[in-house]
């Protein structure tokens, strides 16, 4: 009925990570850390691609060394890779993978940065400017704007001539 009225049946794998991230954000991270482990051996390393990037994108913020934190945010950028190639035929998912370039592309600058990787760092927080120009002027576009301008004073890097553009909006 919910796909008669224009709305998108609910997805339940994107349920339980949403309340998964809510249990990191609560403070337990080391239970959050086991559930979504769990539910990473559910779905596997061959599931749904934007089931696979949600799930690493959170996985990777619960990890206590910074090179496992590093391992799970490529597999995230690994698999919206995947999901905006539009793999499998027909895949749906592209279009919320590619919302979250900006900070797949941001987490791994930071992981890289804390590894003191710092040309890495700086090549991901350029793709993560760039991504981030597609964002919309609402709470998850600035807040992601305003963490690349963060991690760009941390590492010396330059912003955007005349800072960040709002979006067009669109008639």
């Amino acid at each position: 009925m919910a796909e008669r009225q224009g709305q998108a049946a609910p997805d339940a794998v994107l349920t339980r990570i949403g309340q998964l991230v809510m249990l990191h954000h609560a403070g337990d991270r080391e239970e959050a850390r086991h559930r979504f482990l769990g539910l990473w051996a559910e779905i596997g390393e061959h599931g749904d691609p934007l089931h696979r990037c949600t799930l690493a994108h959170y996985l990777a913020d619960t990890q206590d060394d910074p090179e496992d934190e590093l391992a799970w945010d490529l597999r995230a950028l690994t698999a919206a890779e995947e999901a905006a190639a539009g793999r499998p035929a027909g895949y749906e998912g592209a279009p919320a993978v590619r919302a979250l370039y900006p900070s797949l592309h941001l987490d791994l600058a930071a992981d890289y940065a804390r590894l003191g990787r710092t040309d890495a760092a700086r090549s991901h927080l350029r793709r993560a400017r760039g991504a981030a120009l597609t964002l919309a002027a609402d709470r998850y576009g600035e807040g992601v704007r305003a963490a690349i301008r963060r991690l760009e004073v941390r590492l010396g890097v330059d912003g955007p001539p005349g800072g960040w553009a709002p979006p067009r909006q669109r008639p």
